[in-house]
């Protein structure tokens, strides 16, 4: 019967004589462990963040760009011509079943003024479907109406970022704010959306109605034209279906033949955005598997001082043996210095694994992510990698022939 606590009680004894070797020899699992822990810190923080940032654009989007212009023989993109209408969005809402709500939108840039201060933002012109669209909710006041739409009503609502920079701490709600020396009535302020996955920031923004953008803002070329139409599909599941029907819808709305080309574009949002999701879920692996190869090199170390052990305690090899020790008592003696080196180095290594991901966070204001797994899986392989390189060293020491072993000097 093996004696486990007393073979524990000669490991400690054995790593306590050598303190400085223990350590350096441990150096390589605490930094190991800690490279795992951050590098998987800062992949989960820039996931969640994309994540966010993802959400925060809306749910099973797609988007409707009108078509391209071919000027001196020059195409020049989708984008270029407008071909999308008021009409083309209303057709949609009625005509798609696969499709919940519709935003069509006519955007641009205009210097808005309070008082004495301006700000240069983004005026986007749309219908009161946007915030569902969206999944934009506003933090005071109430949205503007259908009705507001039909007469062309001069109001609006503002963004965080604008409401900042315009009246600082105060309640913008039925001030009057002018947008190109137009005076608009605030209705109400959107809540916070923070950047969007392409880096800009969602806030800077004013919403009014589409009719108002049309008739007293930008005008355009042809009545009722907009720039872009953004649908949100009733699911996930709804996404081909509502694309197909859009694409279908459009298609015999704008006399297109089945041979022709489309002057207009439809382009799934969301599935750009996931995969943009599922490429940093893959650098958060990566990262962490070029981390874990460091708990490789540790361990090797291990298995090199071990094997240094182990021929320079040959005569007390001898004497054990001698004494009545079998050889699964050395072997076993062996293999749980090797893992109590492994895992007072794994315990180490969480703790500069914790402290890096907040340094990390602090100094380059990266996002950071701990996740208990992440720890619970970096202390185990530790533990593994002790086992695995300490089980040579340990196999070779049982190996030794007693009585070699006694006249070793």
């Amino acid at each position: 019967m093996i004696d486990v606590s007393s073979t524990v009680k000669i490991s400690l004894r054995s790593l306590m004589a050598n303190k400085m070797r223990s350590f350096l020899t441990m150096l390589g699992i605490i930094f190991g462990v800690g490279a795992v822990i951050a590098m998987l810190a800062v992949g989960s923080g820039a996931r969640q963040r994309i994540s966010e940032q993802i959400s925060s654009m809306g749910s099973n989007l797609l988007i409707i760009l009108p078509g391209s212009t071919t000027a001196g023989g020059v195409r020049m993109g989708a984008g270029t011509q407008p071909t999308l209408s008021m009409a083309d969005a209303e057709a949609i809402q009625k005509e798609c079943p696969s499709v919940d709500c519709v935003g069509p939108v006519l955007s641009g840039i205009a210097q808005v003024a309070y008082g004495n201060l301006n700000w240069s933002t983004g005026i986007t012109g749309t219908t009161p479907d946007m915030l569902r669209v969206r999944d934009w909710p506003l933090s005071a006041g109430r949205p503007f109406t259908n009705e507001d739409v039909r007469s062309a009503s001069k109001v609006c609502l503002l963004g965080e970022t604008v409401v900042e920079n315009l009246f600082g701490e105060d309640n913008p709600v039925g001030k009057i704010i002018r947008i190109k020396n137009v005076p608009f009535t605030i209705l109400g302020v959107l809540a916070e959306k923070g950047q969007s996955p392409m880096g800009q920031d969602q806030d800077d923004v004013i919403y009014i109605p589409v009719t108002t953008a049309q008739k007293k803002l930008f005008g355009t070329a042809f009545p009722g034209m907009v720039r872009v139409i953004l649908v949100k599909a009733k699911g996930p599941d709804y996404m081909d279906s509502a694309e197909q029907d859009m694409t279908s819808l459009l298609m015999q709305r704008h006399h297109i033949g089945p041979r022709q080309e489309a002057d207009f574009t439809v382009r799934n949002i969301t599935e750009a955005m996931q995969a943009q999701e599922q490429s940093a879920r893959i650098m958060t692996l990566l990262l962490g598997a070029i981390a874990s190869v460091s708990l490789i090199v540790g361990g090797i170390g291990i298995m090199n001082i071990m094997l240094v052990s182990v021929t320079e305690r040959t005569r007390e090899i001898g004497i054990r043996m001698a004494i009545g020790a079998m050889a699964r008592d050395i072997r076993l003696q062996f293999i749980i210095e090797a893992l109590i080196l492994s895992l007072i180095g794994g315990i180490f290594g969480i703790v500069m694994g914790l402290s890096g991901s907040s340094l990390v966070s602090a100094l380059a204001g990266w996002p950071v992510l701990v996740s208990p797994l992440s720890i619970v899986l970096a202390f185990s392989f530790s533990g593994l990698v002790g086992i695995f390189f300490g089980f040579y060293p340990a196999y070779k020491a049982s190996l030794l022939d007693p009585i070699e072993a006694l006249r070793y000097e």
